[in-house]
């Protein structure tokens, strides 16, 4: 299992990466763990848009699905025609809906070129992955989402306050994809976002084998949050870049 970081800044694109989004590739299956804002540009350089298998969608904020409007253009006009196959999009309910509004089409002609399904929490195949959802701590229905292949498990929180479920989703993972949008010692609200100490400390409860920090907002330092992370966790602990090849 490849992951590769095409965008990892929170809230909004920043000057060195685009909103969410992670390739994930297993035996030549190409998923796209969100799509966020300005994510589709760069993705190119790792796989044309049109041969993405499918794109795995932790919420419908527009830093982590946006782009998919610019796939659907890219699936639908594209000189060399119509890919043989449907992208499967799979997103908390309602997403065909959310999408369509976005795009300012409708769910049934965006269906020509994807496959909408929901998630549910619970665990089920996406091609070569075994998939387990669980609600994630956020305002929004959002999932915290667990792959598995290959004998490897690679774990996203999306974007959650602490939480214990997804703390137990994160269980002996290879990896730990953590959010760490607030700072210590801010007036963070509850249930939204992580410190790059509440990370630490989910990558440290769950004995995963390394912690990746991502999601941090422009307006943050990430070494900030990369530091708090060290801090509360001792094993493997980096931070994520645009570009940046982890493999499992």
């Amino acid at each position: 299992m490849r992951l590769i970081v095409v965008g990892c800044s929170g809230s909004y694109p920043g000057p060195d990466s685009p909103a969410s989004c992670y390739l994930v590739e297993h035996d030549g299956y190409w998923l796209a763990l969100d799509l966020g804002s300005g994510a589709l540009g760069p993705l190119q350089r790792y796989v044309d848009p049109r041969r993405l298998d499918a794109v795995l969608l932790s919420h419908l904020h527009a830093d982590h699905y946006l782009d998919l409007c610019s796939l659907s253009v890219a699936l639908r006009y594209h000189p060399d025609g119509v890919p043989a196959h449907r992208v499967e999009v799979r997103g908390p309910a309602g997403t065909d809906r959310a999408v369509g509004q976005a795009c300012g089409t409708s769910p049934g002609a965006l269906a020509q070129n994807i496959d909408f399904a929901d998630v549910q929490p619970g665990t089920f195949e996406l091609g070569p992955f075994t998939v387990t959802a669980v609600r994630a701590a956020h305002p929004v229905e959002a999932h915290a989402l667990r792959l598995e292949a290959g004998g490897r498990a690679l774990v996203y929180t999306g974007d959650t306050g602490p939480s214990a479920p997804v703390t137990g989703l994160a269980k002996r993972a290879d990896l730990l994809l953590a959010e760490a949008s607030f700072v210590a010692g801010g007036e963070n609200p509850p249930d939204l976002h992580l410190t790059g100490g509440e990370a630490g400390e989910m990558a440290a409860a769950a004995g995963v084998g390394a912690l990746v920090v991502t999601h941090v907002p422009p307006w943050h330092d990430a070494r900030t949050a990369l530091a708090e992370a060290r801090d509360a966790f001792d094993g493997t602990c980096e931070l994520a870049v645009s570009g940046a090849v982890f493999d499992l």
